[in-house]
């Protein structure tokens, strides 16, 4: 089985030559952007301009990252919200979303104030400033513990972390069942490797509470039973309509 590991903090210090800003330039573009190759006409010149004159920090060139019109074409505009909230928590915290109460903040954020304060608000956060500062590229967190966050945290960081490295371009959530539904994430191996997991085919059970099914009709509690390519769009539906879900059980 194949180990993550937690990246090393790339930081730019004072009095830092041309090669040590290239590499933070570099390890922002890889951080934010998930790994995704850029070309020389995406690169970001005149934020890349304001870093090595100092009129702006690392802090504030992975805003411009983030906020740019590439990051939105690659994370915003072809992915789910789900999906995109997901991947600003894994790109600019360095960890996995820890609850549904995360997750709603945060759409709440967009859907109120817009894209660039969704951005603004990792960056701008307590957690950021602790973890990063202004001159310290952000980087997957795993063991590094901190107040407020929940042991079940490391499993779905290890889980948006590990094996994805390249398919940050998806448009569905990787964590969106597991979140909605309270559970834990379990660690398994990579797909296609030793001791992979498939649940392609595997059955689960929804029970939800305050379930509307209309203008005219809303039962207290209500149960689903779906497969697994229908559980996270089932799950999306019954939050949309209200519903909250009370467990995800597979069924035998």
């Amino acid at each position: 089985m194949a180990l993550w590991i937690e990246a090393e903090s790339v930081e730019l210090r004072p009095n830092a030559t041309e090669d040590d800003l290239q590499a933070v330039i570099r390890a922002v573009y890889r951080q934010v952007l998930g790994n995704a190759h850029v070309f020389e006409n995406q690169r970001l010149t005149s934020a890349e301009s304001q870093l090595r004159n100092g009129d702006i920090t690392v802090a504030g060139f992975v805003r411009a990252v983030a906020q740019s019109e590439l990051y939105r074409s690659l994370f915003f505009e072809t992915s789910s919200p789900y999906r995109f909230i997901e991947l600003n928590f894994k790109h600019l915290l360095g960890r996995a979303p820890q609850d549904q109460a995360e997750i709603s903040a945060h759409v709440q954020i967009y859907n109120t104030q817009g894209y660039e304060a969704e951005i603004n608000s990792y960056i701008d956060s307590d957690e950021y400033v602790k973890s990063f500062g202004e001159n310290i590229v952000p980087s997957a967190r795993s063991n590094r513990t901190q107040a407020g966050v929940k042991n079940v945290g490391f499993n779905r960081t290890f889980a948006l972390m590990r094996g994805f490295a390249a398919s940050d371009l998806g448009k569905s959530a990787k964590l969106i069942s597991d979140i909605g539904g309270n559970l834990a994430t379990k660690i398994v191996a990579p797909s296609g490797g030793s001791g992979a997991v498939s649940n392609t085919g595997k059955r689960f059970r929804i029970a939800v509470s305050k379930v509307s099914f209309g203008s005219r009709v809303t039962q207290s509690t209500a149960t689903f039973e779906v497969g697994y390519s229908q559980l996270s769009q089932r799950i999306q539906n019954i939050q949309k309509t209200g519903g909250k879900i009370l467990s995800i059980t597979e069924v035998a």
